[in-house]
């Protein structure tokens, strides 16, 4: 009995023992205390996230006007050259051979002028000759008349003699015929001299005709300089120069081939100017390009140097938009110096543009903006919520959805139907995003992620009437970094007196994607403390009016 007895006892013991070592804690074993977080003060660095590709400045292609077999290469691919400099040849035999013919027609018809010219003082000289003699005629003329005056007066002088019997019949009839005679001479003269003036005009007309023949040769002579010249210049041409100081990036000719410009020149050669100041062309989203503009500061890296960091100006976003699979993209144009020759055309930068950077503001760290107590809205994703629903990989785009779909019913409350085909449209989107997204690209996934966000806000928005049309979009706005100068509503949690989260409205500003700036506001200043995670893990958990409910049993 006594051995017995001392059995119960240490059984009791033991049994005391065992309860308080397995008693409840009274608290459920999923609560996690919430975790915070202090609003200090910092920098805040917005930007925009971007690639591109490296491309000079300018470039120079250089290409052959003519047809011909390359016989000489004088440049090749990293060659430094200068303007004028002759990189390559074509074969000149034939085109030298037109040039010595067309030289020698240019030497004949010169040959010719020369002739014509000769044959055109000879015309002028006979003309003036010919005018002379016309002159000589009209004074030997005028002599004749002088003559037949003075024997008309002779004649008349001894005709009255005659008449009053003191004059001889000799006398008169010699004085008749000296008026004979110098009528006769007279009439010669007007003759010759007739004769003569219409030799004076078929001299003229030889004049003009050689002339004519002249200028003719003259102009035969331009045509054939014209000719050599051309051939000249083809001549030329057989000679690929630079046109611009730089150096040759790409040669798309081999020695011996032959190149056809029947339709289009051919290119040979290109050639970068400058390389010592290089472009980045941008592909910018049309979400992003607002934010954009010029001056603002950009830094980058390269696939080629991965641990250095290269830094640009951002020079212009170009007007002309690209659609690419229903995603609207602009160019923007970054300007870098490239003084020591790293960058190289061609390469793939990664760029952050910086659109916004404030020194020493308020800031509040992103988780704490995400967070949404239990029974509250659901949390928000840290990007546009349609974003991360299709952002997801190896099955995060699925939970990110399931967020987003509650979140849609707790603060749109959609109606039953509407909730239904939310579901299908979401449903949907997943398996043509898995389709859609593999054997791609980074950038060809991120335009095709965006395309499919875009498609599937206007879906959910579709099946929804006005009202809550209108709260779907404020809930896809809320999430969206805020723009440069930009200022929107948010909300954080702090603690109460009794250790439960307390929201509170404050104004948000640009974001870095880890903090975001914060405008003081009541019950926010720098050192509060915000809620950024823990707490209660399912709706199961007893509310804080319960008071504490019973935790599991102590293991330890």
């Amino acid at each position: 009995m006594r051995l017995w007895a001392i059995g119960a006892v240490i059984g009791a013991g033991a049994l005391a023992a065992g309860y308080f070592a397995l008693r409840p804690t009274g608290g459920a074993a999923n609560d996690t205390p919430y975790r915070t977080a202090a609003i200090d003060r910092g920098r805040i660095t917005a930007s925009v996230r971007a690639t591109g590709t490296l491309t000079p400045m300018t470039t120079v292609v250089v290409g052959s006007q003519l047809s011909g077999q390359i016989v000489e290469i004088l440049a090749d691919y990293n060659s430094q050259v200068k303007a004028g400099q002759v990189v390559a040849r074509l074969n000149s035999d034939q085109i030298k051979t037109r040039r010595d013919a067309a030289a020698a027609d240019v030497q004949q018809a010169r040959a010719d002028l020369v002739v014509k010219r000769a044959q055109l003082d000879r015309a002028k000289v006979a003309r003036t000759k010919a005018n002379s003699t016309v002159n000589d005629l009209e004074a030997q003329r005028d002599r004749t008349r002088a003559q037949l005056a003075d024997a008309k007066r002779t004649f008349d002088r001894q005709n009255e003699l005659f008449a009053r019997g003191a004059g001889a019949q000799q006398a008169l009839d010699s004085a008749r015929t000296q008026v004979e005679i110098q009528t006769a001479t007279l009439a010669s003269n007007e003759a010759q001299i007739a004769s003569l003036k219409a030799e004076i005009g078929g001299l003229d007309a030889d004049i003009a005709l050689a002339e004519g023949q002249v200028q003719s040769g003259e102009a035969l002579i331009a045509q054939r300089d014209a000719k050599l010249k051309d051939i000249l210049i083809d001549l030329e041409r057989t000679e690929i120069r630079s046109p611009v100081d730089g150096v040759v990036v790409q040669r798309q000719v081999d020695l011996g081939q032959t190149v056809a410009a029947s339709l289009s020149a051919p290119v040979l050669f290109q050639i970068a100017q400058d390389l010592r100041t290089i472009d980045i062309y941008a592909n910018i989203d049309e979400a992003d390009v607002g934010r954009l503009k010029v001056d603002q500061d950009v830094s980058f890296s390269v696939n080629a140097y991965p641990n250095r960091t290269f830094q640009g100006k951002v020079q212009m976003v170009r007007l002309g938009a690209q659609t690419i699979q229903n995603v609207v993209t602009y160019t923007g144009v970054v300007r870098v110096a490239n003084r020591d020759l790293a960058l190289l055309p061609g390469m793939t930068a990664n760029l952050q543009i910086v659109t916004d950077d404030r020194q020493d503001v308020l800031r509040v760290p992103n988780a704490a903006l995400r967070f949404r107590p239990l029974g509250g809205p659901t949390a928000l994703p840290s990007a546009a919520p349609a974003e991360t629903a299709q952002a997801g990989r190896g099955g995060g785009g699925g939970r990110a959805a399931g967020a987003l779909r509650e979140r849609i019913e707790e603060e749109v409350q959609p109606t039953p139907e509407q909730k239904q085909a939310i579901a299908a449209i979401m449903s949907e989107q997943r398996a043509a995003g898995r389709q859609a997204m593999a054997g791609l690209s980074e950038e060809e996934r991120r335009s095709a992620f965006r395309a499919a966000r875009t498609e599937l806000r206007a879906k959910i928005a579709a099946v929804l009437d006005p009202e809550r049309r209108a709260k779907f979009e404020a809930l896809m706005q809320e999430g969206r970094p805020a723009a440069q100068s930009e200022v929107t509503p948010g909300r954080v949690y702090v603690l109460d007196g009794e250790g439960q989260p307390k929201a509170v409205a404050v104004r948000l500003g640009p974001s870095d994607g880890a903090f975001t700036q914060v405008l003081p506001a009541d019950g926010i200043a720098e050192g509060s403390e915000v809620v950024i995670g823990g707490g209660p893990r399912n709706a199961e958990a007893a509310p804080a009016s319960r008071g504490p409910a019973p935790r599991g049993p102590r293991l330890f």
